[in-house]
């Protein structure tokens, strides 16, 4: 039994005084009505009209139950208002995980516009560069930037990211530049652990080619080892945003374009849900149009 349609039934028989007349402002037929009714009154364990030929008129239980139906159901209206007005004005509070880099690059900026936009919102932005379980970690939504393996998500793309190979004017003065990925088995490469596990992985002829790679510096971030292939001692591989502003200022040039692999997804990634709060809907729409076509 559906108890608010039920509530619904019994207070429309109350209002009109007539079953006939509750079908009718209900929209519904006679029989649903009059067995909606015989439902009610078998869960509650008492009659709640008087009925005769004639007229239908409450029972002193009836009468008790009446106000309490009119309060419960103002509340069912209430609370699907305010879930109406969410849609439209979304409310409550958000926790989003990304990138380190790329989180204070690009994610918390537009995150700070929609704050701006959604006074009554509020977000916990979670920087990480590991995976972040969305699920055990109470997380609602993350920003990834790799392909999504865990079924139990749901992967929207954003836009994608290349991964590209650098190195300073410099440092190609003195040592020439690659014209070809394996080039590089010979130069002095800035790696960066565990990320890289010796190898950087290009692509020729629609072919994956792996390529081993050393050097005398490794580090377990990036910022370091970007700012050490700009000061010159060796070419590095790194995610295309984590660069641009060195290459923007001339610090870094980016070398064998034509073997890049393949560009990595962007998405905004949240656990499967068949509807979601609004609050979520209003983030992830306002992220996509933030991230529209996004190609770095």
């Amino acid at each position: 039994m559906d108890r608010l349609k039920a509530m619904q039934t019994f207070v429309q028989i109350a209002d009109q005084g007539s079953l006939t007349r509750a079908a009718d402002a209900l929209g519904s037929s006679l029989p649903a009505v009059v067995r909606a009714l015989a439902a009610l009154e078998t869960h509650l364990g008492v009659r709640l009209f008087h009925r005769t030929t004639r007229r239908i008129s409450l029972t002193e239980e009836g009468r008790s139950y009446l106000h309490s139906a009119r309060e419960v159901l103002a509340a069912a209206d209430a609370a699907d208002r305010a879930l109406t007005l969410d849609a439209s004005e979304p409310a409550g509070h958000l926790t989003v995980t990304a990138p380190v880099l790329f989180g204070h690059m690009y994610v918390a900026p537009a995150i700070v516009r929609f704050l701006q936009r959604h006074a009554r919102m509020r977000c916990s932005v979670l920087l990480h560069d590991r995976p972040v379980n969305l699920l055990e970690e109470g997380v609602d939504v993350g920003i990834r930037i790799s392909a999504l393996e865990d079924s139990s998500l749901v992967a929207q793309q954003l836009g994608s990211i290349r991964r590209v190979v650098v190195a300073s004017p410099d440092w190609l003065r003195a040592n020439g530049r690659p014209a070809h990925p394996r080039d590089l088995a010979r130069a002095n490469c800035v790696c960066v652990v565990p990320n890289s596990s010796g190898q950087w992985m290009f692509r020729e002829n629609g072919r994956p080619l792996p390529v081993a790679v050393k050097g005398n510096i490794e580090f377990n971030h990036i910022a370091p080892a970007i700012e050490t292939c700009a000061a010159g001692l060796g070419c590095g591989m790194f995610l295309s945003y984590q660069v641009l502003p060195l290459v923007a200022e001339g610090r870094l040039e980016i070398l064998l374009e034509g073997f890049e692999a393949p560009p990595r997804p962007v998405s905004v990634i949240y656990p499967h849900a068949r509807l979601l709060p609004a609050r979520t809907r209003a983030f992830i729409d306002w992220m996509k149009a933030e991230f529209d076509g996004l190609a770095l």
